[in-house]
C-alpha cells in the first residue's frame, strides 16, 4: 500500500469529492423541491376564497366553473377519476385549517398525478377535486444535468491527474531497475512537465554516475596490475640479498604488498558486483570446507556442525572468502585457535574464545580498523566479510556469551 500511497490519496480525493458533490446536490434537490411545493401550495388560499364564496353565496355550480377557470382550474366531478386521483395520486402537501369564521374546517391537499397537479378541498360535508392545468409538477433535469455536467467535470479532472501519475509510476520501476543492478536503464522523455524534467535530470545523474564507476573500476584495475609488477619484481630481487635478515624483511614487506592488492582486489569485485547473474544454488557445507581450505588451517582448528541439506543462493567466491576471513579473524584472536561454525535458529554462526571486543561492531566493519595493530591484518577483514553479506542481502551481527564471541551470518 506504501508504494501506491499517491494514487491512493488521488482516488480517495477523488471518491471524497464525488461524495461530497453528490451530498450537496441531494440536499439542494430536496430544499429545491420543497421551496417548489410551498410556492405552488399557496394557490390553494385561491381555490379556498372562491369555494368559500360559492358555499356562502349559493352561487351556481356554472358560476364556480367560470370563477376557477380564470386561473386555467377545473372541477373534476367526473367520481371515478376523482377516486382515482385521491387513491393513486402523489400526495405532495397536506394542510388542515379553519375559515375565518372559526366553524367552517377545510382540508387542502395537493396532489401529483400523472404530471398534473390537483387540488383537493375538503370541509366536513362535502369536498371538490380542482384540476391546475396551469401548473407543472416539479422537474428535477435542470438539476440533474447541473449535477451531471459537475460529476463530470470532477471525473475527468481526477483521470487527467492520474495520466500524470502514469510516468511517475514508470518512473519509480526504473529507478528500482537501476538500484538492482541495471545500469543500462533509460530515463530521458520528450515530455515537459514537471516529471520529465526530473526524468531527464536523473538520466543526466545516471551517465555521470556510470562514467564515475567506469572511471573509478579502471583506475583500480589499472593501478592493481601495475603495482604486482613491481611488487614481483622486487620480491625476486630480494632474494639476491646476501643478508638472510635482510631477505627476510623485505620478503615480509612484499608479501604484505601483494596481500593488501589481493584484499583491494576482491573489494573492487564485490563494490563492483551490478547483479546476480553469478550467483548460483549451493549447499553451504561446500562452501564452507572451500573457505577452509583457503585458510590453510591445522586439521581439527575448525569443527563444523553444519545440516548438509542447507543451501544457499551466492556467489561462490566471494562468500568463500567471508568464511574464510571469520576464520582467520577466529585464528588471530581466539584464545585456543579454535572455532566452531554451527547453524542456529536457520543462521550461520562462527563461536570462538576470547575477550569480549572492545568496542561496537560498527567500528571493526569499517576499512583498516583494528583493535590490535601488532596483529599481521590489515584492518579490512570484517569490512570486506560485511560488503560480501550485504551483496547477497544479509548483514554481520556480533554477540558474546559466557567467554565465546560469536559472530553471525543473518
Amino acid at each position: 500500500m506504501k508504494k501506491n500511497a499517491v494514487l491512493i490519496t488521488v482516488l480517495f480525493a477523488l471518491s471524497v469529492s464525488l461524495i461530497s458533490v453528490s451530498a450537496v446536490f441531494w440536499e439542494f434537490y430536496k430544499l429545491n423541491k420543497k421551496q417548489y411545493i410551498d410556492h405552488i401550495f399557496t394557490k390553494y388560499s385561491v381555490i379556498t376564497q372562491i369555494y368559500r364564496d360559492h358555499e356562502q353565496r349559493h352561487n351556481s355550480e356554472i358560476m364556480l366553473d367560470a370563477n376557477l377557470a380564470v386561473y386555467k382550474m377545473q372541477i373534476v366531478r367526473d367520481k371515478i377519476p376523482q377516486q382515482k386521483v385521491i387513491r393513486e395520486g402523489k400526495l405532495l402537501k397536506r394542510e388542515g385549517f379553519r375559515s375565518f369564521n372559526q366553524r367552517t374546517a377545510l382540508r387542502a391537499s395537493m396532489i401529483e398525478y400523472k404530471k398534473t397537479i390537483y387540488f383537493h378541498l375538503q370541509t366536513q360535508n362535502a369536498g371538490i377535486l380542482v384540476k391546475d392545468e396551469q401548473l407543472e409538477p416539479y422537474s428535477y433535469l435542470n438539476l440533474l444535468y447541473a449535477f451531471s455536467t459537475t460529476f463530470m467535470i470532477i471525473s475527468i479532472s481526477f483521470i487527467l491527474v492520474l495520466q500524470k501519475l502514469r510516468p511517475l509510476i514508470r518512473l519509480r520501476k526504473k529507478i528500482a531497475l537501476f538500484g538492482s543492478g541495471n545500469m543500462n536503464v533509460s530515463f530521458k522523455t520528450s515530455s515537459c512537465d514537471e516529471i520529465g524534467l526530473v526524468s531527464n535530470e536523473i538520466e543526466t545523474a545516471k551517465v555521470k554516475i556510470n562514467t564515475l564507476l567506469e572511471s573509478r573500476t579502471l583506475f583500480l584495475r589499472n593501478i592493481m596490475h601495475e603495482l604486482k609488477t613491481p611488487i614481483a619484481k622486487g620480491t625476486i630481487a630480494s632474494q639476491m640479498l646476501d643478508s638472510q635478515k635482510q631477505r627476510d624483511r623485505f620478503s615480509g614487506i612484499f608479501n604484505r604488498l601483494e596481500a593488501l592488492v589481493t584484499e583491494f582486489a576482491m573489494i573492487e569485485e564485490v563494490t563492483s558486483l551490478d547483479d546476480k547473474r553469478d550467483f548460483s544454488l549451493y549447499r553451504l557445507i561446500d562452501i564452507i570446507d572451500g573457505a577452509i581450505d583457503m585458510a590453510m588451517v591445522e586439521e581439527g582448528a575448525v569443527s563444523v556442525n553444519v545440516p548438509s541439506s542447507c543451501k544457499i543462493n551466492a556467489n561462490y567466491k566471494l562468500y568463500t572468502t567471508a568464511i574464510k576471513n571469520m576464520i582467520d579473524n577466529a585464528m588471530k584472536y581466539s584464545t585456543d585457535e579454535h572455532i566452531n561454525i554451527v547453524m542456529l535458529n536457520n543462521e550461520l554462526c562462527f563461536e570462538s574464545k576470547g575477550e569480549r571486543l572492545k568496542y561496537s561492531l560498527k567500528y571493526y566493519i569499517e576499512p583498516f580498523t583494528k583493535e590490535n595493530p601488532s596483529k599481521n591484518s590489515f584492518g579490512l577483514g570484517l569490512y570486506l566479510v560485511d560488503s560480501i553479506l550485504k551483496a547477497h542481502d544479509e548483514v554481520l551481527a556480533y554477540e558474546y556469551e559466557d567467554g565465546v564471541n560469536r559472530f553471525i551470518f543473518a
